[in-house]
């Protein structure tokens, strides 16, 4: 006596179908890796060779254009404290933004509009938000060049990403979550504040990492505002400031080995410092993970 289970095996034709679109899958992913690793591998071949104590803490202040020596510590600390700059601008307005299109928008007109400028945000180049700052900040209210200027064009462009990775993430949180919190008599931005936002944490600050990212290699705003020094200045509010881009652009465009090592030796640097910071955003997200706190 046979027993009919209504499970149709799985015909060739099928099978090599799958078979091919896995193929595919795997080669896509492989023409997407190629250019990664190769150009991951070009700068570290290129700029290992100066990476060393020197150029992590001197600056170019008296080195000369074919002098072998200096480093980029002036730069390095300008594009920490620009890009620390930016993203205490954008995270909170890009945050807030998030919250007010998700939980109390309701899709009204307003949304939309904020929806639609957000979306043309996401496009606008680099050197536009370079231009309105170097327009509105340095020369209509005569502010000069400084690191908070270059720091603001840099939140312009992170602002968008925020917004829109916060929003993801916020929309995936449950809506029983929400109403069993409201069951219970919470007000509703409480209920945001202690059950949306922590649930969505470690989306919102992948989504934070994605935005630093994006501008922490950007060189046209920094050319317009914050201007190149080859001295070291800690203090992003006054004077012109270096960041590791401008510091790349600058060696680069020098016609000899010993600067264009350096600026193979900046890219390596920005590299690397956007890897920590990832890094570093990883553990506080595990750290915040729920299996980490129940453990």
């Amino acid at each position: 006596m046979t027993v009919e289970t209504g499970i149709r095996p799985i015909s060739g034709s099928r099978r090599a179908k799958d078979k091919i679109v896995q193929g595919l899958v795997y080669l896509a992913f492989a023409l997407a890796v190629i250019p990664l690793v190769s150009v991951l591998w070009l700068v570290v071949k290129n700029g290992i060779g100066r990476f060393d104590l020197t150029f992590l803490t001197h600056s170019m202040r008296n080195i000369g254009a074919r002098d072998a020596g200096g480093g980029a510590y002036h730069a390095i600390i300008g594009t920490l404290e620009q890009v620390l700059l930016a993203s205490l601008i954008a995270v909170p307005v890009g945050l807030l933004t998030a919250v007010y299109l998700v939980e109390y928008s309701s899709g009204g007109r307003l949304a939309r509009v904020i929806s639609f400028f957000v979306d043309v945000m996401t496009g606008v180049p680099s050197v536009v938000s370079g231009l309105f700052i170097l327009a509105f900040w340095v020369l209509v209210l005569g502010q000069g060049y400084s690191g908070f200027a270059g720091g603001l064009a840099l939140s312009i462009l992170m602002m968008p990403v925020v917004v829109r990775a916060a929003e993801e993430m916020l929309r995936l949180v449950p809506h029983e979550l929400r109403e069993a919190s409201y069951a219970l008599g919470v007000p509703k931005w409480r209920t945001i504040v202690k059950v949306v936002l922590p649930t969505a944490f470690t989306g919102i600050v992948t989504g934070v990492m994605l935005a630093v990212a994006r501008v922490a290699g950007e060189t046209a705003p920094l050319l317009l505002t914050v201007f190149i020094t080859d001295s070291i200045n800690t203090d992003p509010f006054s004077g012109p400031q270096m960041g590791l881009p401008l510091f790349v652009f600058d060696q680069a465009q020098r016609p000899n080995v010993t600067a264009v090592d350096r600026a193979w030796t900046g890219a390596l640097t920005l590299i690397l410092i956007v890897m920590l910071l990832n890094l570093v955003a990883r553990l506080i997200t595990w750290w915040r993970s729920p299996a980490k706190r129940g453990s």
